[in-house]
């Protein structure tokens, strides 16, 4: 039987939920380009697929990896390296040939003794075992037997530090004179290149040949050799020339560089076929001298569990506390921002992103930060909040001449969406949930700016590879705290964090020397904070909702954000979204999140405290009628665990510009009093005295006059510098005329100091309102098209749930 044969049966005894759940870490169907996958052979020729096993190391654990790695270490001890072909060209990036698993099978009892004899216990093994048999990485095999998808025995031998076999290695780089070179230095003799090549791979298979000959070494030769036997298989040297000049492709040969390259050391290596060449200045060690060298290795020990974090300290008493006020407190910013926003709509660069006068602009109305306001917008964006809306120009009249230049584009503008009414009514908890479901699966760490000379945007394009494994494998390293510890603060703490992260997320293991990964940490620590997630060092019940998020598979659908279309105010498992019925996994991630930040925020505060010194103090979050009847009326002073307004003349005169009157704000500032207080004298006095002063200038708009019963205010203006640009001329007692139009107009007069309003022809006063706009979410559902792997084909299941159902109907 051979191992597709044997997946195949395994997979028809599978219930519809775990091949659905198999599926989707294959990412099926979408990783298979949306190609027909009917039958459980062709699911079973796909899951052997290097990709498809890629996938699912990348999902696993480190210690998952390790212990593959290990299996496929035994399996090379037993069986030697897979046999090379033609098709491995480049050192690194081989192309796997074709293996058979079951011809490389290995007994478990011996991995099971092997790892025992490194420290390794055999109920974790056993365990680790079984779950890399659910997953599929260890594949169905005769009883006492472990079989290996083909790729790891195809990496085999590099996983484990060694070079490809030197029958390829010298096949690709040489031609027959420097064959019968090598072959002559070993003390053969032979006619043809064939013959010579084939008794140089003799000798270097034979482990005792090979270590006297290296007895015979000079003593550099012993150095540059522990130094490829300890790390990778590969060395710099100058032993070789291209016979193609420059050209160093997978076609190259090389020829020994005249007069050697003056170490003797890796002459003499290079000389008898210890290394060979297979780059510019570059050369490998071949497989079969490694194996010589190297002798018994110790057996080794893998980490199949995370190690546990040692720079804890206990949390105070108020920790979580102090995540809900972060929450709440990210709710309520998140909103200024977007309510600004949807006043004051910002451009969109034609390079990307939005110039830093809006950033800053919107973090001055929100009381925010540029780097908070930035990633507010980034967020909304992502969870389909905000989008650019481009303005459509309508046709202009023909003019007489054959050919008019058309009119420019206008640029694209940054406004809320067509979902923002509904988020903006909801409570803290509804508003959040998009946010912090878009933070969770979005490639990017928005906070992170590597470039240094380059100055932050927002609105950029989420393209971090990195971004989603780090965070994921943060936030399970946190999870891994014991009850009432958190990690300690500093760089102990942080580097111990991240190799816990590396483990949960072997994706990392790569970038780990290369990329700043400590950067982006700090970053993502930093923005959990901020979004409650995390609080003293440990996660909060939202931490691990969002833990539970990912662990069902969330980013895998990005750009589609699993519950940011979720309705802002329902409740438990309703009405999630889009797409969430046909995968319960992910709904239930989805409803536990959204449980979590509904008990993590408590209701918002429906009153507010009246001082006399005319402020108002709402505790916790206030609810959106309040908020924005206050901030109508005043503006905000302080945050934290209160929010306090501060009612000054100048705030009230931005309410009567709106149509507001004194009755109607007494009466609903009133309504919103804390039960057994009422309005101070002070702050009553102060709303009448600023309603009578409103409204006595008045700015015609037919003809932008300025006119006012006050024929002393009239002359005042008349004559007030800063008016200047204006160019007001008095035409009556009562009226002046501007040469300006009515906006500017009233603007000028604003700043000036003035309370004037608009007035219409018929004498009526016209509100100033600014007409709403919202643009459409620019984030796809979760049956969308996935932009790496193109549209779904009709006929085609669209999701892993789907696919599974049809799998099993057709046994």
């Amino acid at each position: 039987m051979h191992a597709r044969t044997a997946l195949e049966k395994w997979l028809a005894g599978l219930t519809a939920e775990r091949l659905t759940v198999l599926l989707e870490e294959r990412e099926l169907p979408r990783a298979a380009g949306y190609t027909p996958l009917t039958t459980l052979r062709q699911l079973a020729e796909h899951l052997l697929t290097d990709d498809s096993v890629d996938r699912a190391v990348a999902a696993g654990t480190g210690g998952d990896a390790q212990l593959l790695a290990c299996v496929a270490a035994r399996a090379l001890k037993t069986h030697g390296p897979v046999p090379a072909t033609e098709q491995q060209t480049y050192a690194w990036r081989p192309t796997p040939p074709p293996v058979d698993p079951y011809t490389r099978l290995v007994p478990e009892a011996e991995v099971l003794d092997w790892l025992e004899q490194g420290g390794t216990s055999r109920e974790s093994t056993v365990r680790a075992l079984e779950r890399l048999r659910d997953r599929a990485l260890l594949l169905p095999a005769p009883r006492g037997q472990l079989a290996l998808p083909p790729m790891l025995h195809t990496w085999a031998a590099r996983m484990d530090g060694y070079g490809r076999p030197a029958d390829l290695l010298l096949t690709q780089a040489y031609n027959a004179p420097e064959i019968k070179r090598i072959a002559a230095a070993l003390g053969i003799e032979q006619r043809t290149r064939a013959d010579a090549q084939t008794a140089i791979r003799n000798v270097l298979q034979d482990p005792g040949r090979v270590r006297e000959l290296v007895a015979t070494a000079p003593p550099a030769s012993h150095e540059l050799l522990a130094h490829m036997l300890q790390g990778q298989p590969l060395l710099r040297t100058h032993c070789f020339v291209s016979r193609h000049g420059g050209y160093a492709g997978p076609d190259s040969k090389y020829a020994f560089r005249e007069g050697g390259s003056g170490d003797e050391g890796t002459d003499w290596l290079a000389e008898h076929g210890m290394v060979v060449p297979v780059g510019a200045d570059l050369v490998e060690l071949p497989y079969e001298v490694g194996h010589a060298l190297r002798g018994e290795q110790p057996a080794p020990a893998p980490s199949l569990d995370p190690e546990p974090l040692t720079c804890v300290a206990p949390l105070p008493r108020d920790w979580a506390g102090r995540g809900s006020v972060a929450a709440g407190a990210a709710a309520w910013r998140a909103e200024l921002v977007l309510r600004e926003l949807a006043a004051h709509p910002v451009a969109v660069r034609k390079a990307g992103g939005i110039a830093v006068r809006d950033t800053r602009r919107l973090a001055k109305a929100a009381g925010t930060s540029e780097e908070h306001t930035r990633l507010w917008l980034d967020l909304a964006v992502n969870a389909g909040l905000a989008a650019p809306l481009t303005e459509e120009e309508e046709p202009a009249a023909r003019g007489r001449g054959r050919r008019r230049p058309a009119a420019p584009p206008q640029p694209a503008r940054l406004l809320p969406s067509e979902r923002y009414n509904a988020w903006a009514a909801a409570t803290p908890a509804g508003k959040l949930l998009p946010l912090v479901a878009a933070w969770a699966v979005v490639p990017e760490v928005f906070t992170y700016w590597p470039e240094e000379d380059e100055t932050p945007v927002a609105l950029i394009s989420p393209q971090d590879p990195y971004a989603v494994p780090l965070r994921h494998g943060v936030l399970q390293a946190l999870a891994t705290l014991p009850d009432g510890y958190g990690l300690t603060a500093g760089d102990d703490g942080r580097d111990e964090l991240l190799e816990s992260a590396v483990w949960f997320r072997p994706a990392l293991m790569a970038p780990y020397e290369d990329e700043d990964l400590e950067g982006r940490l700090d970053a993502i620590l930093a923005e959990a904070e901020l979004l409650g997630l995390v609080a003293h060092g440990a996660l909060t019940e939202v931490g691990r909702a969002v833990v539970g998020l990912l662990g069902a598979g969330a980013a895998r659908h990005y750009p589609a954000v699993p519950g940011a279309d979720a309705d802002p105010a329902a409740g438990g498992a309703d009405r999630l979204g889009e797409g969430l019925a046909e995968r319960p996994a992910l709904a239930k991630a989805v409803a536990a999140l959204r449980e979590a930040l509904r008990s993590m925020l408590p209701a918002p505060s429906t009153t507010a405290r009246f001082q006399a010194d005319s402020t108002a103090t709402v505790t916790g979050t206030p609810a959106p009628d309040l908020a924005a009847l206050l901030s109508a009326v005043g503006d905000i002073e302080s945050e934290g665990h209160a929010v306090v307004w501060r009612i000054t003349p100048a705030s009230l005169r931005r309410a009567f510009d709106a149509g507001w009157d004194a009755d109607e704000i007494l009466e609903r500032l009133a309504a919103v009093c804390r039960p057994g207080t009422e309005l101070p004298q002070p702050l009553t006095y102060t709303v009448k005295d600023v309603a009578r002063s409103h409204g006595r200038l008045r700015v015609v708009r037919s003809a932008c006059c300025i006119r006012s019963e006050d024929t002393a205010l009239i002359a005042e203006v008349a004559q007030a510098r800063g008016l200047a640009k204006l160019g007001l001329r008095k035409i009556a007692p009562t009226v002046l005329i501007s040469t300006a139009p009515p906006a500017e107009t009233l603007a000028a007069l604003r700043a000036a100091g003035y309370a004037p309003a608009l007035e219409a022809e018929t004498g009526t006063t016209v509100l100033e309102r600014v007409p709403e706009e919202r643009s459409r979410p620019m984030v796809p559902t979760l049956d969308q098209a996935h932009p790496q792997y193109g549209e779904p084909v009709r006929g085609v299941p669209s999701s892993a749930r789907e696919m599974a159902a049809r799998l099993v109907a057709g046994r």
